[in-house]
């Protein structure tokens, strides 16, 4: 019978303790017969030197292998399915735990990892592992000290301007956050770290600790990770779809107070004039409700620890010269995260994915909207997307402008109207 191998995969920050977590699962194994590929980017695999002297593993022994100089995300990935299918093949583990360098982004290992088994399974081959956990190993102190508990990097001085976008990255993609170092904080700056990850991943468990020291059964063979719902997971892509089930309800809300007020104005002939002022004064304060109720996307929610979320959606395009410079202003002193949708109106057939973390700011083609094929092919293309032809405006046809601000003490009144401005109506 085939055996098939799960893998845990542990990504987090430089210093954030994925090798003392290592440690302390291969001293606590279990009965689990587990093999290590560890992924440093430098000429000497510090962190293999490191699990060998915890005295779990040595240099002859094969449970232990290095990948080196490179990214097992990127220039390593063929590196990384050679080690695992080969590990795989000497029937001496039963487990394989992956740690990945500090600076891996999580969503390419785990893509490689799953394509082993997929690409097994279009030949017929037999399924040789499956990947188990995507564990984010988070340093709580770094994110009290550094980030003022997870609001941005505030010292001038740091070289590494991608810090920010990599620690987001890997905590919006697990399905478990390691909170390590938590005593080294104070009650209330983790209370604020905690509501930052929350926001940003609100589906992943959260596990505090010291020194890594975690149940090995949260680590090891759990049958926890589903590609599909971690990859819809992080919190911008929660808070679009709020916002999408938000205007619905919006809508049949409306929809209902329409035919409640056709209803009162249909009764009105049968009552006095001082029932008719109240009656006045009643649909003016449902109307007032309704259109209070439908610009939530400008309102966020209720803000913990100055926390806060809100979505910017506009029909009509940037112009990009505008939206160029705000993007040279753009507010990362208070804002953590923005991702969406958007275009441009020197180029009305392209949509455009934005992308903040920190002070990495990017904008990427994401393909052609509908609006923008042929008649003949709009038709049958909306047809095909029942949800796109439901939210279609007269005038810009799917186009649209869609931003999740995930941030701390947002002023949400000074961006929206500074986007507002960039508009090109």
């Amino acid at each position: 019978m085939n055996k098939i191998i799960p893998v845990t995969l542990l990504t987090g920050y430089l210093g954030s303790g994925k090798t003392t977590l290592v440690n302390y699962v291969l001293n606590n194994q279990k009965g689990y017969k587990v093999a290590v590929i560890v992924n440093d980017i430098g000429e000497v695999n510090i962190d293999a030197s490191l699990i060998q002297k915890g005295g779990v593993v040595n240099q002859t022994d094969d449970s232990l292998v290095p990948l080196q100089n490179g990214c097992i995300c990127c220039t390593l990935k063929v590196d990384l399915m050679k080690q695992i299918v080969e590990l795989a093949k000497t029937g001496k583990f039963d487990y394989i735990l992956i740690e990945a360098s500090g600076i891996c982004e999580p969503i390419p290992i785990a893509q490689t990892i799953t394509a082993i088994s997929s690409e097994a399974a279009s030949y017929g081959l037999p399924e040789i592992c499956r990947l188990d956990n995507v564990v984010s190993v988070v340093d709580a102190l770094r994110l009290a000290t550094e980030f003022g508990c997870g609001s941005y990097l505030q010292n001038d001085n740091v070289d590494e301007e991608d810090i920010e976008n990599l620690i987001i990255q890997q905590i919006e993609f697990c399905n478990l956050i390691v909170l390590n170092k938590v005593d080294e904080i104070k009650p209330e700056e983790l209370a604020a770290v905690k509501a930052v990850i929350k926001k940003l991943q609100p589906k992943a468990e959260i596990i505090e600790t010291n020194y890594g020291k975690v149940d090995i059964a949260k680590i090891l063979d759990t049958k926890s990770f589903d590609l599909e719902a971690v990859a819809s997971s992080a919190g911008w892509i929660q808070e679009l779809e709020n916002d999408a089930n938000q205007e619905e309800h919006d809508e049949e809300e409306h929809e209902h107070e329409h035919h409640h007020e056709d209803e009162e104005e249909h009764e009105h002939h049968h009552h006095d004039h001082d029932d008719d002022e109240e009656d006045e004064d009643h649909d003016h304060e449902e109307h007032h409700n309704s259109h209070h109720h439908h610009h939530h996307h400008e309102g966020g929610e209720v803000e913990e620890y100055g926390i806060g979320t809100f979505v910017y959606y506009r029909r009509a395009p940037f112009n990009r010269l505008k939206f160029e410079d705000f993007a040279q202003d753009f507010p990362n002193d208070t804002v953590i995260r923005c991702k969406g949708i958007l275009w441009f109106s020197n180029e009305p057939e392209t949509g455009y994915i934005f992308e903040q973390a920190g002070k990495q700011i990017q904008a990427y083609e994401s393909g052609q909207w509908i609006a923008s094929a042929p008649r003949h092919e709009r038709k049958q293309l909306l047809k095909e997307n029942p949800d796109v032809a439901k939210d279609w405006d007269e005038t810009y046809g799917d186009r649209m402008i869609k931003l999740v601000f995930i941030g701390k003490n947002m002023n949400k009144n000074e961006i929206i109207e500074k986007l507002d401005g960039c508009l090109d109506k």
